[in-house]
């Protein structure tokens, strides 16, 4: 068990996520004091997407094959639509996602982020949730799709959309809290 004020929380992202999905959790977890860092597969910043448009920046702490799962409590994946279509391409960023599931630690993603839990056959025989237009893929994946704000099924925390953040941050305090998860691994 982590206090959240202890807790090592790692973002991973590129290009294109999301901007509340990416901002709301960074920075609601920095306010709990959780160490928060961001990773991804490209060095520098990541740009946001915002709605309908191209949106702010914010800084790569480490490239993703550099990430160490022990170094970290839990792994948060913002959504998008181009994020994750570009993350599960990606042999560095699916190997963080396999480590972090296998690990027993929270996993948590949004919006399109389920994405990459079907991509990492994560969602077989678990409840999920994920942003509407892709609930026939965690389905096809062996997802159990419920339509709920936040939904978790031994540490891997899945939400909606946006509108959903507040339940989906607050679920990661309680899930980090709680500690690591009996699964089967991805």
């Amino acid at each position: 068990m982590t206090a959240i004020n202890a807790a090592k929380i790692l973002i991973l992202a590129t290009d294109g996520y999301e901007r509340s999905e990416l901002r709301v959790p960074y920075d609601q977890l920095k306010a709990r004091g959780a160490d928060v860092k961001v990773a991804s597969i490209k060095e520098g910043e990541i740009k946001s997407w915002d709605k309908k448009n191209w949106g702010d920046s914010i800084a790569v702490d480490l490239p993703a094959k550099a990430v160490k799962t022990e170094d970290f409590d839990a792994l948060v994946l913002p959504g998008g639509q181009i994020n994750p279509d570009i993350l599960r391409h990606d042999e560095d960023a699916m190997r963080v996602v396999r480590d972090f599931v296998k690990s027993g630690k929270v996993v948590a993603a949004i919006c399109h982020a389920p994405w990459l839990l079907v991509e990492a056959d994560a969602l077989r025989g678990r409840d999920a949730t994920s942003y509407w237009s892709i609930k026939t893929d965690l389905k096809n994946a062996g997802a159990n799709w419920k339509d709920e704000k936040v939904v978790t099924d031994k540490g891997i925390i899945t939400s909606r959309s946006p509108d959903d953040l507040d339940a989906f941050v607050a679920k990661i305090v309680e899930e980090v809290e709680e500690g690591r998860h009996e699964r089967r691994a991805a």
